[in-house]
């Protein structure tokens, strides 16, 4: 049987943590959480299950996570967000692979289930939304600044796995903005950096796409009003994403 070690990287978060780690009961042989000092009771809830917790100033998502993998005891690693609880049966299609005598080589995938003020999300580009999540860290690590993705030194094989990953992602609206603004900018500062230029007609072009891509095309309207709430607010973070960069390359210019 793999011994599997569950890595989790937190930051105050006192009020999802303990569904995630109850989740991981037989699952995890090692759970490894890398806390961003937090100042609520998320060391207290983890140190109840036992965990590895280590405390570390924030890196980047990418190092926080890297550096939970190279403290995990097991090379086959899950990585799982504080607000993510593993559904039944996900639980289920894991606990069977760990009798299977898998190579390095192999990864597995399942899909995420996205919950938004209360309702799952189906649609509006936000399922199956597929992840990466169980693999052997001698063939991958996290690399991106933003929207992390794990990329592996050798080819893989990728299994998916049947069950969904709950994603109990946002509990308001202005919670929802505020990440994808956040994000937002991140990606516009990318964009600057790399040179990227064309801000003004993108600013215009890419919220009504991203709004029409979303909100009909990936049938965000069979997902009600939280759908056309979502699909409206992805579009307000795209426009802001450009104007920023406009904004970036403006100063830029100002200075020459």
């Amino acid at each position: 049987m793999k011994k599997i070690s569950a890595t989790i990287i937190t930051l105050n978060e006192e009020d999802k943590i303990r569904p995630c780690l109850e989740s991981l009961r037989e699952i995890a042989d090692e759970i490894v959480v890398v806390d961003s000092l937090s100042t609520d009771s998320t060391k207290t809830i983890c140190e109840e299950f036992g965990v590895n917790f280590v405390e570390q100033e924030w890196l980047g998502y990418s190092e926080q996570k890297n550096l939970a993998n190279r403290i995990a005891t097991h090379d086959w690693i899950l990585s799982i967000d504080a607000d993510e609880v593993l559904s039944e049966e996900l639980r289920k299609s894991i606990l069977m692979i760990k009798n299977n005598d898998d190579n390095d080589e192999t990864v597995f995938s399942f899909n995420r289930l996205n919950n938004y003020c209360g309702k799952w999300i189906h649609h509006s580009g936000f399922y199956p939304d597929k992840k990466i999540r169980i693999w052997n860290r001698n063939v991958g690590k996290w690399e991106g600044l933003i929207h992390e993705v794990i990329r592996f030194n050798k080819k893989v094989k990728e299994t998916h796995l049947k069950g969904d990953l709950l994603h109990y992602s946002y509990s308001k609206p202005e919670d929802f903005e505020k990440q994808l603004f956040k994000f937002a900018e991140m990606r516009a500062q990318h964009y600057y950096e790399k040179g990227k230029k064309n801000a003004a007609l993108l600013s215009i072009v890419s919220p009504i796409y991203y709004f029409i891509q979303h909100y009909i095309i990936r049938l965000g309207f069979l997902d009600g009003k939280e759908g056309l709430t979502m699909c409206r607010i992805g579009a307000k973070a795209t426009r802001h994403k450009y104007r920023k960069l406009r904004q970036l390359i403006k100063i830029k210019t100002k200075k020459y």
